[in-house]
Formats: structure tokens, sequence, C-alpha cells
């Protein structure tokens, strides 16, 4: 057998002995040849290499930690936007043939960063052996890694907990994941920056909102990453990297809440905490098929929170079930004078939808979230479901953007001018367009957005409005900077109508499809929403 001079794989030792097949049975030929190969080429990320052995088609599966992606396609967005494996030591291999033509073999090695990997693959005989050697590819791989003490693209802090619980209650044994722009007693606010973390003072008082759920029996695992100044709703950040996607391998997670909830979609967290200004909290729901609730503008308290733009600001949950959604918000929403959330009924039986809102998400999302709600229907949840007209989308778009932004840059502006290579590209550019932002585009954009609240609130009244959360599932991690523009400012249209109107907004995980979740968003009166959780989850009980 050969083996491929190559400085990351040990040549040196007893190959002979690192190989083991059952008694009397001889490795099928040169499949240890290709072996070799492949994993010379994957160590020296050689792309060109790494195509010629993978078998083609739309049955190619590759699986790791992060779950499982089926087709050459996505395989090759993976391993084109990952920058290469890391290096690594092969230690023993096990080969058991199958047939002629395929083999297993399970591999052990031993990554140079510490640990022990094992990866699973099935090799096939294709015949081309101008291609690789023998003619050997790969149509099926499993990759595991050894486990990180802490993925720094979702954590930022790790505790076990961080903090305990400071009472009992409707969250005993819940673990939180908080976003890093909360103030945590002991720790410096991170805001996704590094070099602010690095200034920013020690917090002497936890935030409002951790400490009610710590109060209901909570206990926080971590702090969580963020989206730069939690200006964005993609979820990449460029210091710390982009958190994973469970539900959508190879998408961006969403953001800006994208710390958080990464953190509950992987299972290393029950319940997120984050922010949500524009979809912070709604955009990863959906994305990463969560249920995720923006408060009520002002209900839930602000107090050692980081701002971004006030207007907008309020905290927000995540979570894998509603249910947990709803105790989060039961507890941390202000509550009146008699320790009592003072909430409003929400007309849970009558329905409105906006065809100019559905008609702003791509066909796939608009068609099975229509399809959602006839089957909603079907089960007999409506006792009306009206059309109704609102102010066109793009109007809302911008109405939000101009104002969001000028408060934005009243936040960070003089910070951002004083640190200009702080921030990751795309945040950077978000702060310098803000900065354009004069006086009386400012006031025109708040007049405008006076009588798009009108409108609103006059077409919904105490109905209930769906729409899609997010206008496409998850776009890829190797999507463009002009693509993710088109998504942002799409999705933003949608997300305007609860920061314009002050609503809350519920997003519910109700659709899968080929390319990930995608959530449908109920959108209610302001200081309904506890009644909107609890709305929703009795049409999911009607669907299941």
């Amino acid at each position: 057998m050969s083996v491929p001079e190559h400085p990351d794989i040990d040549a040196r030792r007893d190959l002979q002995a690192m190989v083991q097949l059952p008694e009397g049975v001889e490795p099928p030929p040169q499949l240890l040849d290709a072996f070799w190969a492949y994993e010379a080429a994957l160590m020296a990320d050689d792309l060109a290499a790494l195509d010629a052995f993978f078998a083609r088609g739309k049955d190619v599966m590759r699986g790791d930690a992060a779950g499982l992606l089926v087709g050459r396609d996505r395989i090759d967005r993976f391993r084109t936007s990952r920058g290469g494996a890391p290096a690594r030591t092969v230690t023993e291999i096990q080969v058991r043939p199958l047939t002629e033509t395929h083999a297993w073999v399970t591999s052990i090695n031993a990554p140079d960063r510490g640990g022990r990997g094992l990866v699973t693959q099935l090799w096939e005989r294709t015949g081309d052996k101008d291609a690789t050697p023998g003619g050997w590819i790969i149509s099926a791989a499993h990759v595991s890694a050894p486990v990180p003490a802490m993925d720094t693209r979702i954590w930022r802090v790790l505790g076990a907990p961080l903090l305990a619980p400071t009472g009992a209650g409707a969250l005993d044994g819940v673990s939180v994941a908080v976003k890093d722009v909360f103030a945590i007693a002991g720790r410096r606010i991170g805001a996704g920056v590094p070099a602010y973390v690095a200034e920013s003072p020690v917090e002497p008082v936890t935030a409002d909102a951790v400490a009610a759920l710590l109060a209901a029996g909570a206990s926080v695992r971590g702090i969580a990453q963020t989206d730069q100044f939690a200006y964005s709703i993609a979820g990449r950040n460029a210091a710390y990297g982009t958190p994973p996607n469970p539900a959508a391998v190879g998408a961006i997670p969403g953001g800006s809440s994208s710390g958080p909830a990464s953190a509950v979609a992987s299972g290393q967290a029950d319940l997120g905490l984050g922010t949500d200004t524009a979809g912070s909290i709604r955009i990863p729901a959906s994305y990463q098929g969560l249920w995720g609730l923006r408060p009520t503008h002002g209900a839930a308290s602000l107090t050692g929170v980081l701002p971004l733009a006030p207007d907008y600001d309020t905290p927000g949950w995540l979570a894998r079930d509603g249910v947990t959604v709803l105790e989060a918000a039961r507890v941390a929403l202000v509550t009146d004078g008699d320790g009592e959330v003072a909430q409003r009924r929400v007309e849970s039986r009558h329905a409105v939808v906006c065809a100019a809102l559905f008609e702003a998400a791509e066909p796939e999302v608009r068609m099975g979230l229509a399809g959602v709600i006839d089957a909603l229907a079907a089960t007999g949840v409506f006792d009306s479901l009206e059309p109704i007209d609102l102010p066109a989308p793009r109007d809302l778009f911008e109405i939000f953007r101009v104002t969001q932004s000028a408060q934005a840059a009243r936040a960070w502006g003089a910070w951002v001018e004083s640190h200009p290579d702080a921030l990751g590209e795309d945040i950077a550019e978000r702060f310098a367009w803000a900065a354009s932002v004069n006086e009386q585009a400012e006031q025109a954009g708040l007049e405008a957005r006076t009588a798009a609240r009108t409108a609103i609130d006059a077409a919904l009244g105490d109905r209930i409005l769906l729409l899609p959360t997010a206008s496409s599932v998850a776009p890829a991690l190797d999507a463009d900077a002009d693509s993710l523009q088109r998504v942002r400012e799409a999705t933003l249209s949608l997300t305007a109508v609860a920061g314009i109107t002050g609503r809350p907004a519920l997003s519910v995980p109700l659709l899968e499809l080929d390319g990930g979740p995608a959530g449908l968003c109920l959108v209610g009166p302001r200081g309904s929403d506890l009644a909107l959780v609890e709305t929703a989850l009795r049409w999911v009980d009607t669907l299941a």
C-alpha cells in the first residue's frame, strides 16, 4: 500500500498494525490507497481533490454533531464554507468489506488540539480509476469530533451553572442562555464585540429580566453570543464566528439573539433570553424551529440591558416548546401593584391575514404557511378568518429602517466612530448608513410611523394577525451580501408590523421545508402576551 507524503499524516507508524480486518479477510484492492489519498486531501483542504472523492447526486450523505447533509450540493457548500478540517493523525482503521464494490471503513484519529475523533465511511468502487485510486469514492460518511469544552460561537461565558436559582417556581430546573447584552452581576457585557467587552465595566447588578427568571427557579447556563451590538438579524459575528443552526445544517442561525437560539436548539439550554428590536427573537426562532415571543413593547423590564433603538427594544424568550415560553413570560412581564400581570384578552377565534405580507415572503414559505392556516381553519379554531389591507410592506420597512437607524446612531455612533476597526464589515456599514439619517428624515419617519400605527390598529382591532415570521427559510452560510440584504429587507417588512405598533408577536414552528423550518407569526393586541401564547398552544394541539 502506498502512503502519500503529507506533514499531517504520521507515515512513520506501523500502518499494517493500524489497519484491522476480520481474520482471513484482505482489504479490497486500492481501498486503503484511496483512504490515505482522501485523508491527505482533507488535511490540505484541497477542494478539487475532495470533489473527486465524494459521490455525486442527491443521495450522498454526510453527518456530524450539527446534523445530516443529504445531497452533493449541500455537502459542497458546507465544505467550501468551513475553511478546512482540523489537523489530526489517524491512529486506527477498521475495514469491513461488504461486497466486491462496497466497504465500510471506520477510523479513529487524534486531533492536534486534543481528544479523539471517529470517522465512519461507506466506500463504493465505481471503476473510474483515473479519478481516485481504484475508483473508490465515498457515498456516506459520519464524523464524530471531540466535544469542545465550550463552543465559543455559541457562548462567551459558560458555567455549571453560571448563576444558581434565587427562588423556586414555574421554572424549576430550567437552564437559561442569556444574550450578551444583559447585565450579570460580577460580569462584563460584551455585545458581541471584543473591543467593547475589553472596555466595559463589571456590572454591579443583574438585569431585571434575568433576575425574574432566577427567582422563578431557573439557572443561568451562561452568557450567549449576539450579533455585534444586536444590529443584525442574520446571526453572523465576525469576531466569534457564526453559531450553528441545528435545524438547518449549513445555514445561518438568525439573529441577533443567535447564541441563545443555537444553545436552545442544540439542547445546551432550555430557555433563551434575548432581545427583539427588529425581529431578533422571532427570526432565529423561525430559522431554527423554536417558539419565540416578542412581548408588548414596555411590558418587560429593560433595566440592565444595552440599548439599540429604545422605541423598539424589548426582551424576549426562545424555547423548544410553547409552555416554557409561556412560563417565562408569566414571571418576567411587568406586574401591577398586586403582583399580577395585567393582560387583556385577545379575540382568539377571530384571525386576519394580509395578502401583501404573504407576497413579501418567498413562494415556498408563502404557500407552505397558507397550507398551515388552511389546516388550522379545517380544525374549526376560527370563527372568522378575514382578509385585510395594511400599509404596503415596503413602506413599513422604510419607516422602521429610518427610525431605528437614527436611534442606533445616537446609542452607539460615537463609540463606533472612535473604534473604526472594531466591527465586522456588515455591521460597520449599517452604522455608517445610520449616521446618514438626518433630523429631517427621522422626523418624517416618525410622522409616517404614527400614521402607519393608526392604520394597522384600526385594521386589526383585537383580532390576531397571521403572517410569515420571516420571508424565507434560513439562508445558506455562504450566501452573498446582496442576497442577505434582500432577505433582510423582505423580512423586516414583516417584522415591522409588531415593531411599529408595539404589539406582541409570537413565532410558532409549524412548517418544515426542504431548506429548514419556517415559523407562523401571530400578532395580537398590546397587552395580550400570555393569551397569545395560550391561543397558539391550543391551535397546535388541534393540529396534533
